[in-house]
């Protein structure tokens, strides 16, 4: 098969019962990435190369492709949440229930040692009380992240010109090491904060080395020795129930 002409072209790898999304685009490198919660699977390709090529490098690493998808396809999943009282809800890897106060004035999302405390108009219905707590997750994550980019910053010596705090699909973040841009899910206000802290180096160690080659990795050691047990620990975290499929 020919080389694609135009960047930006996406085509299938099929090998067996593994269906490949590859993309065209201006990289040096080729990247292979598994996606939760199901083990979807992509690769980003230079293009200069063809499919034919590229199937022997997915065959080359097919061991390791089924291996994460196992991993991501038994992983633990949340019930679904109906934001009643008394539901479990989690900040920062810790339990807490959900009390629920009906009341005539804008909501509001508190913290107490036991209970995670919305107040809301009366006859809120379930999507309107996620909304809530989903935007004062996202103000939570926030205020977090901000005083770790700032601290590894200055340890790696880069430099986050901007970062996005947002519902993400299929990760729990990504760098855009041109812009100096990160995004990174509301979801990991829900992990531990060591977890969110493995997310802001790995992203940032990006904006050093863009691909997951040995020298990211050994970057990675460097700043933080510990980085495969943080990865192993928020995989091993149940994953929250939402439709996490391509879109």
């Amino acid at each position: 098969m020919s080389t694609p002409t135009d960047l930006g072209v996406t085509r299938t790898l099929t090998l067996g019962d593994i269906t490949i999304d590859v993309v065209f685009k201006d990289v040096k490198n080729i990247h292979l990435s598994v996606h939760p919660p199901l083990g979807r699977v992509s690769m980003v390709a230079p293009g200069r190369l063809n499919l034919d090529t590229l199937r022997l490098f997915a065959i080359a690493r097919l061991g390791w492709i089924r291996q994460q998808r196992q991993k991501m396809q038994t992983q633990e999943r949340e019930t679904p949440r109906e934001y009643l009282e008394r539901e479990s809800h989690f900040v920062w890897g810790q339990r807490y229930l959900l009390q629920v106060i009906e009341k005539a004035a804008a909501p509001t999302v508190e913290l107490s040692p036991r209970h995670l405390q919305l107040t809301c108009r009366p006859g809120t219905d379930a999507a309107h009380r996620q909304a809530v707590l989903d935007e004062w997750y996202r103000q939570q994550l926030r205020q977090a992240v901000t005083p770790l980019i700032s601290r590894w910053a200055s340890v790696m010596g880069v430099q986050v010109r901007k970062v996005f705090v947002q519902r993400m699909k299929t990760r729990w973040g990504s760098c855009n090491p041109v812009q100096g841009h990160l995004r990174l899910n509301t979801e990991l206000a829900r992990k531990p904060p060591e977890c969110l802290e493995y997310i802001v180096v790995h992203e940032m160690t990006h904006l050093l080395e863009p691909s997951h080659n040995a020298r990211f990795q050994t970057l990675m050691d460097g700043f933080m020795p510990s980085w495969r047990h943080r990865r192993d620990q928020l995989n091993r975290l149940p994953v929250s129930h939402q439709d996490w499929t391509r879109g």
